[in-house]
This record gives structure tokens, sequence and C-alpha cells, in this order.
């Protein structure tokens, strides 16, 4: 069969042929319609310790032999994954996708609207509190904007890096003001003008430098929650800037299979009665090297490809 494999630490994916997946216990055989990239599949966190060659992991939707469609998340048997013709899947991580969601639906409130629904649940947004979504442009903070407003939030604000990416957020009317932050001393100012007396919740999708930033546009009582590094895992935090505000950081992806699966059938009814949205980038399943290079350097929306 045709796979992206990855062939050592740190290589590109390359299309090749790659051998058959063999049914076993446990596990069940899916032919595989759709395959989504995300930013934890580039960062290469998931191969730590396994052998090469590789199929990609992602996340996808497929067929059974039974011809059941289901979603399955990227905890493939190794060494497969989405990014493949066939995969093989542990049987309590493929879930039955309801026939009025599509294929990039499903998989986008896996993963992605997964880690943007637990930790604004974990901050308790409050009617009418002003919402920072840090790193807002990427798929998780585009879905977080609209989860946040969905969770009560009066006001949302996205702040990202990219003009043309914010720009379009607002085009949307899925946030209500945008922060386009330089990487400067400028920063704090611009947060600032945008959080009104302060921000009372924010979700830091980037750590680093700009998370401090954002602290000092905090009201006593915020809450911020951390739940990436894209922009550093160092930090060089003043303590009076915490001071009366709650910092957690969180991990979404390590709850038990049935629990992610209430959560992700929970945000396809969200996702179909909020009408929830995000901007794809849809590549050829023989563009994985492009697609993988896209995802590297942010793409401000979700990667998907047509397998089948």
């Amino acid at each position: 069969m045709q796979a992206a494999v990855i062939t050592e630490r740190g290589a590109l994916p390359v299309m090749q042929e790659f051998k058959e997946p063999e049914a076993q216990d446990g596990a069940v055989l899916i032919n595989v319609d759709t395959a989504g990239l995300g930013g934890w599949d580039v960062l290469g966190a998931y191969r730590l310790g396994i052998a090469y060659p590789c199929v990609i992991r992602g996340e996808g939707v497929g067929r059974t032999a039974e011809g059941k469609r289901v979603y399955f998340g990227e905890r493939s048997v190794l060494p497969y994954g989405a990014w493949a013709e066939r995969t093989l899947v542990p049987i309590e991580e493929v879930w039955e996708v309801p026939d009025h969601i599509d294929d990039r639906t499903a998989i986008t409130m896996g993963i992605a609207a997964t880690g943007a629904l637990i930790p604004l649940e974990t901050a308790k947004i409050q009617t009418g509190e002003t919402v920072l979504i840090l790193g807002g442009t990427g798929t998780l903070g585009q879905i977080a904007l609209q989860l946040a407003r969905y969770l009560g939030a009066g006001k949302v604000v996205a702040a990202g890096r990219s003009e043309a990416a914010l720009a379009r957020l607002k085009e949307r009317g899925i946030a209500d003001a945008t922060v386009c932050l330089k990487g400067d001393d400028t920063d704090v100012n611009a947060l600032k003008a945008e959080a009104g007396e302060g921000y009372d919740v924010v979700l830091d999708l980037v750590c680093g430098q700009p998370m401090l930033n954002a602290l000092k546009a905090t009201r006593w009582g915020a809450r911020i929650v951390t739940v990436g590094t894209g922009a550093g895992r160092q930090l060089n935090l003043d303590i009076a800037d915490l001071l009366f505000r709650t910092l957690s950081c969180i991990g979404t992806g390590q709850r038990p299979p049935a629990d992610r699966r209430k959560i992700w059938e929970r945000l396809l009814d969200i996702s179909a009665t909020e009408n929830i949205t995000v901007d794809y980038a849809e590549f050829d399943f023989a563009e994985t090297t492009k697609a993988w290079e896209s995802q590297v350097n942010g793409p401000h929306a979700k990667i998907y490809a047509k397998i089948s």
C-alpha cells in the first residue's frame, strides 16, 4: 500500500510502498478516506522511542471492513498511522461518525477541539468576561475563540504574529478584537489596549515571552491556562505579575479513550448547533512532504488530505 513514511528521526516524510497492516485481536483494520495533520504530529513527540520506518500518525476518518464509517485518533498501532491507504487502530480508539458529520469536521473536533474545550472549561469562564486566546490564528485557536463565546465570554480577543491571519479572524466574525504581536516591548501595551480593565481568562497556546507579556494585561482573579510551548518552554517569571491570579498548565490527551470519545461526541453537537468553523488547507495524498512543511511553517488552517 501507499503511505507517507518517515524513515529516520528528523527526516521529512516521503510517499512510498509500506507493508500492509495485519488484523490482530483488540484492533480494527481501517481503509482510510481522509487524514488530518496537526502541530503535535510535526513536533515529533509521538515518535519518541519507536522504530523506523513508520507512517505519519495523524488522525483520520475511514471505513472498517464492514463498511462502518469511523473516526480514529493518533494512537494507531505502530508503525501505522492515518497517512496511509490502510491502518490498524486499537478498538477503543475507533469511534463511529454520525452520517450528518463530514470527514473534516469529525477530524477537527478530535484532537484540536478537545485541546481547546478542556482548558477553557478548566478556566470556568463567567458570563461577560474578557478572554484572550494567545496564539489564536491556528486551528486550536480558531476553535477556542468560538468555544469561549459559547461558554459565556463577553469579548474574545485573538493575539498572534500574522496580520493577515488575524484580519481573517475579524473578517469571519469569530474575534471581537485582535492583537498583532511584534516580539518586542510594544506587545504589552498592545495587549493592554484591548483588555479593558484586564483579561479575565487567558488561554495560552504558545508560552514563552508572549505568555509573560499577557500576564501583565490581566486583572486580579484572572485564570491563565497554558497548553502549548511554541514560543518557548523556559520562563523568567516575576511572581508579582502572578499575584492574585491562577496559572495552570494542563495536558488534554491523556484521558481514557471513553472520556475522550464523550468529549468528541459533545463537540460534534456543539459544532453543529454553534456553527463552529475553521480554515482548511487541502493537499493531495502525494503532496505529503509539502503538507508537512506547511504545518511546520504554521498554516493558520487545519491540514488534511483525501486518501481515497
